[in-house]
């Protein structure tokens, strides 16, 4: 076998259908539109959620909820976590450009450290919210919680 002789298997090709290139095609004429209707139209699109003229879905179901403009998203970063990066980096700062570099966060992310795990070394964690619990955690293992 060679890369010449190569074939796809048999029947898994199909020829392209050629449609409106005449009568002795088999699909001239209306080119297997139907006959008359906006279907049959060049540029017909009907609009999206359309159900045939029976109220859309959209507009069966009633509104509700709000989005809250001030929700401020934090990406959530536990102490079993720093652990684990603090021992894998051998350093006992860490910030959230370290958090980024070890691909924890990303640069536009805003980091909240959550107190679930336990500490084995006193850091120093720089992050812009820690929870009651994280706080603890740190200041019990003689490190410290910066605020950004």
């Amino acid at each position: 076998m060679e890369l010449h002789n190569l074939t796809p298997a048999a029947g898994s090709t199909h020829k392209e259908k050629r449609i409106g290139r005449g009568e002795g095609s088999g699909r001239g004429g209306t080119s297997t539109r139907g006959l008359n209707g906006a279907k049959s139209r060049s540029g017909y699109s009907r609009k999206p959620g359309f159900e045939g003229g029976q109220m859309p879905l959209q507009r069966r179901l009633p509104k509700f909820g709000f989005k809250n403009v001030n929700r401020v998203e934090y990406k959530a970063i536990n102490l079993y976590t720093l652990q684990a990066l603090a021992e894998k980096t051998g350093s006992n700062a860490i910030d959230v450009a370290a958090l980024i570099n070890a691909g924890l966060a990303s640069k536009k992310d805003l980091v909240k450290i959550l107190g679930q795990g336990e500490l084995k070394a006193a850091l120093e964690v720089t992050a812009h919210a820690f929870s009651k619990s994280a706080i603890a955690a740190i200041e019990a293992m003689e490190g410290k919680a910066v605020k950004l």
